[in-house]
């Protein structure tokens, strides 16, 4: 017997509906919410009875914005759950402003009840926030891993698509929401049905946990030469204790002034200039998305003074990184 023919079966034997329920933060991204919510959908099409039903809500009970500007009807506030339902957080842009005390609490609360809480792209932070995920793995989008790692170094952070680790599960965001989703579909009714849901999708290449969430180095660069990717790939691993260009040329097997036409030829700029790119970018995410103080965000990012990580700073985005967190903190506040 098949696995769908199994499934049927099991309907017709009144096997009651998986709900999850979908908690809308505001300015969270559109696609992975409805990513997520297009794989239930399509699982329930393939069958006459409904394998899962869902919820839409959110702190007030009445709208959510998504990252599109549009508002979504809620259908309740944070009410209080079943143990079997699922709990997806669906998180975005500004996801410290959003994550309420209420949102904390009512978190706490059903993590309690033993309630699988999942979050997606941004809201492993809430979850994170909330002590959810205290000596788990799990993952976020990349432009926030700098943040969330210094942060919550209690987290096993990784650079997975998705994670799955117990009765938590975290998305990178975008369309690894699909992924996760067929992984859950797989695993609750069988990988037939999730194929087909991937079919219908035009979604042909599924990832696993074990998929990396960015583009490879050459890929991101433009230049497939492999000395400097490995070079590059050094500098993106040791950001808080830089290492020096020549001991980067001596670990690929070329002298400095080989490493330095190297990123003059492909790169345009010399090896310094852009591991100080690389420094100040992730100095500015800090900034951003964190609470952190100039001096320790200056310190997480190889500097060893706050008035040369100001001059560095100032030289490459026009202001100090003062004037950046007062904007920052000016743009949440409307």
């Amino acid at each position: 017997m098949s696995q769908l023919k199994r499934l049927s079966a099991s309907l017709e034997n009144g096997a009651k509906p998986r709900r999850f329920i979908f908690v809308l933060l505001d300015n969270f991204t559109l696609l992975s919410f409805a990513s997520a919510l297009d794989c239930l959908r399509l699982a329930n099409r393939h069958t006459d009875t409904p394998l899962y039903e869902w919820l839409l809500i959110g702190e007030g009970g009445e709208t959510a914005k998504c990252s599109t500007d549009t508002e979504f009807s809620l259908q309740s506030d944070l009410i209080e759950l079943h143990r079997d339902d699922t709990v997806i957080l669906c998180g975005g842009l500004d996801i410290l402003n959003v994550t309420s005390k209420r949102l904390l609490n009512w978190l706490r609360r059903e993590a309690r009840k033993g309630v699988r809480i999942g979050g997606l792209c941004t809201a492993a932070y809430p979850m994170a926030k909330a002590g959810l995920l205290d000596g788990k793995r799990a993952t976020i989008h990349w432009e926030n891993q700098d943040s969330f790692s210094e942060e919550f170094p209690e987290v096993e952070l990784s650079k997975s698509v998705f994670v799955i680790d117990g009765n938590r599960m975290t998305t990178a965001g975008g369309t690894s929401s699909i992924d996760m989703f067929l992984q859950i579909i797989a695993n609750d009714h069988g990988e037939e049905l999730a194929n087909w849901v991937a079919d219908q999708q035009i979604y042909s290449s599924i990832r696993t946990d074990q998929d990396t969430q960015r583009l490879s180095v050459p890929t991101r660069i433009g230049v497939r030469h492999p000395k400097l990717s490995q070079v590059i790939q050094m500098m993106e691993a040791n950001i808080e204790e830089p290492i020096s260009p020549s001991i980067l040329a001596k670990d690929v097997g070329m002298s400095t002034r080989q490493l330095e036409r190297l990123f003059r030829r492909y790169l345009n700029r010399s090896p310094k200039r852009y591991y100080m790119e690389l420094r100040l970018q992730k100095a500015r995410n800090l900034l951003m998305q964190t609470d952190m103080s100039v001096i320790n965000v200056a310190l997480a990012c190889g500097f060893a003074s706050p008035s040369h990580f100001s001059k560095c700073y100032r030289a490459h985005y026009d202001t100090t990184p003062y004037r950046e967190r007062g904007t920052q903190a000016a743009r949440l506040s409307i």
